[in-house]
């Protein structure tokens, strides 16, 4: 029996609130890391090496997380990762030693993972039940999360809250909103019970992850990196230190609400063309003219960039005629996740060794692989 109206948009918003505590979760974070690099006097390097636990967290979970969602659906795994990656997110607040937050971002990489595969698999799902692309919009409330968690930090530094504090208070206004959705997430999925631990895919899908993972290598760039960045490069006062982050999630939240009518124009190749273009556009005025001014308009650019990809591949990724959705999106979000996760820790080591700078070049034409790869999207489609 079809939904009724009310029934589909009560799915809708709440596994959109669970993409708004990702979102928050993971750039409370984010916007953060400058004033952790600076509790711990580590260097570039150093920082680089601690970041890598969240990788490494990632890897781990990759052939966990798709049969957890497959397993006990994707509904009880993402109402456990609600409560449990904010949760994370506080300890690391209340780390007083390196080995500490190594290990806890282990976990934090881990429940990242989990979180993103149930959510987006919730997602794959309620677009069934539309029978229209929506995908970008859910990833919009993701972008649109992180610019308020950006927003959020940047008042917290401002009145000089101690990160444990600005992490606790998040991790409770998250915990209130899965208490008031949790019910009415969509309680099955399109995925077989029958789907195995370990699902090999097929090129298609392999190209799908390869997309992701450039757009992503990027935009997990944008979300470590801006802040030291505009600290150590661009040489702002410590107020504006976020000014990068909030330009970059503006654009990358305004740019996922409108994916969906320039595809239906254009087409998803050239959206993805044209986003890998302007990524590496932004990101080469960035390092090329190190100003408040020009590095600014360059990560406006880059959160244009890379807006649509991710919803775009997952969209595609769904619609696959050699695996279930849930299993597709889990295992194109894997690999796409990797290049986000990947990024951060590699910027560290490369700038400790030549400079930030040099570091942010690597990742444009890092990024431009969306432009390259985007050509194969019509064989796909």
């Amino acid at each position: 029996m079809p939904l009724s109206i009310d029934k589909k948009r009560s799915h809708r918003i709440a596994t959109s609130i669970f993409f708004f505590i990702a979102g928050l979760t993971y750039s409370s974070w984010a916007c953060r890391i400058h004033d952790i690099k600076s509790f711990y006097t580590l260097s570039d390097g150093e920082l680089g090496s601690v970041l890598f636990a969240l990788p490494v967290g990632l890897m781990i979970s990759l052939p966990i997380s798709g049969w957890m969602v497959t397993k006990f659906t994707s509904r009880k795994v993402l109402i456990a990762a609600g409560l449990l990656f904010p949760f994370v997110l506080c300890i690391i607040g209340l780390t007083s030693h390196i080995w500490q937050l190594v290990i806890v971002l282990f976990f934090f990489g881990f429940l990242n993972n989990v979180f993103e595969i149930a959510m987006n698999t919730q997602a794959v799902g309620i677009e069934e039940l539309y029978k229209r692309s929506i995908m970008a919009s859910f990833h919009g409330l993701w972008s649109l999360a992180g610019f308020t968690g950006v927003a959020i930090g940047t008042l917290a530094i401002a009145l000089k809250w101690p990160f444990w504090m600005h992490f606790v208070l998040v991790g409770a206004l998250c915990w209130i909103l899965v208490f008031y959705s949790w019910r009415y997430l969509l309680p099955e999925d399109e995925a077989s019970e029958s789907q195995p631990l370990f699902a090999k895919p097929d090129s298609n899908i392999l190209k799908l992850g390869l997309i992701a993972f450039a757009s992503l290598i990027t935009e997990g760039t944008m979300f470590d990196w801006s802040g030291v960045y505009f600290k150590t490069v661009v040489t702002v006062p410590e107020a504006l230190t976020t000014m990068g982050s909030i330009a970059f999630m503006a654009t990358m939240a305004g740019g996922r609400f409108a994916a969906d009518k320039f595809v239906t124009r254009f087409g998803i190749s050239k959206i993805l063309q044209f986003s890998g273009i302007i990524s590496t556009t932004g990101l080469l005025l960035a390092v090329m003219f190190p100003n408040i001014y020009t590095a600014t308009l360059g990560f406006l650019m880059v959160g244009i960039g890379v807006s649509s990809v991710v919803p775009l591949v997952l969209a595609l990724a769904g619609k696959s005629k050699t695996m279930a959705p849930g299993m597709a999106i889990a295992a194109v979000s894997t690999v796409g996740f990797l290049g986000f996760l990947i990024g951060p820790p590699m910027i560290g080591f490369i700038a400790q060794a030549t400079n930030l700078r040099w570091s942010f070049l690597l990742i444009a034409i890092l990024g431009f692989g969306t432009t390259l790869l985007a050509s194969q999207i019509k064989k796909m489609v």
